[in-house]
């Protein structure tokens, strides 16, 4: 006898919707597998017959385990040497199976750091609402708890991320040619190019996790992050390579340094200057990128 497979195909049809809230949620790609695992194995188990939406009981489950491993996370978050920044998701030449449906939202590594300010479930609630676009009452129910809690902490969580995050909207063309001429002033080590890339407020931060040296309390001012770049140019010279990649879903860099990947660099741009860097280095979190 056959076995019935549709609890199979329902699953994987919902499996990027799945790992985008995990990954949303834990910036990190194995800790969000890890959450969609988990969730095929109870949806397996589970009695499908009296269900009305299969979404709804995947999403349930997914969105409250990852509340409760973000939760568990967060201790060891804090105690993180130097900047916490997230796994990035890196594209170079096509989008993987878990990106290609779920990268058309906000997933961008600054959107994501600036989300670490939020707790565990005013986090869920607010990507529910504004990146998933699940209504309240909805959302009330994913978390057990009422229309107007889950309103309030939407509201709250909203009103942070509206101080927080920059107001400009760049198009991806415009990002890209900004990132070309970073490059070719980078690669070259031509102080004067790129100072005039950077935004007079622009800021680096790094991440290597206590594992490869890193800034601690990052980079503030143009003239700090021009002679960051500057100094590694004249320093490393053609040892140094950069390459842009689709990183979370935007324009980004990856560096290496003798040919082996050394860093994964999320650039936000306002359309003409670049205003910040997230430049990721730690060795745990670049592993799963295959270039």
């Amino acid at each position: 006898m056959q076995a019935d497979t549709a609890p199979l195909t329902t699953f994987e049809t919902l499996r990027p919707r799945l790992f985008g809230i995990a990954y949303r949620m834990l910036g990190v790609r194995a800790d969000a597998e890890d959450v969609v695992q988990e969730a095929w194995l109870r949806w397996r188990g589970a009695d499908h017959d009296g269900l009305q939406s299969a979404e709804a009981w995947l999403v349930t489950v997914a969105t409250r385990l990852a509340i409760d491993r973000l939760r568990a996370a967060k201790a060891e978050r804090e105690a993180y040497v130097g900047w916490w920044l997230p796994e990035p998701l890196v594209e170079v030449e096509e989008r993987t199976p878990e990106t290609a449906a779920e990268l058309a939202s906000d997933l961008s590594v600054a959107f994501l750091h600036m989300l670490e300010r939020l707790a565990p479930e005013e986090r869920a609630a607010f990507l529910l609402r504004q990146v998933f676009d699940y209504d309240y009452v909805e959302i009330a129910r994913i978390l057990d708890k009422s229309e107007a809690a889950v309103r309030q902490s939407v509201h709250r969580a909203t009103e942070r991320v509206r101080a927080e995050r920059p107001r400009f909207r760049v198009p991806a063309e415009a990002h890209l040619r900004l990132l070309e001429k970073f490059v070719r002033a980078a690669q070259t080590g031509d102080r004067a190019a790129i100072r005039a890339l950077l935004d007079e407020n622009a800021q680096a931060i790094g991440d290597g996790g206590g594992k490869v040296p890193s800034v601690l309390h990052g980079f503030q001012g143009a003239e700090r992050v021009t002679n960051l770049y500057w100094a590694h140019a004249l320093k490393y010279g053609d040892r140094l390579h950069y390459r842009i990649a689709t990183i979370n879903g935007e324009p980004g860099l990856l560096r290496y340094m003798d040919g082996r990947l050394e860093s994964a660099q999320a650039l936000v741009t306002d359309g003409s200057r670049i205003v910040s860097i997230f430049v990721v280095r730690n060795p745990d979190k670049l592993a799963n990128i295959r270039v």
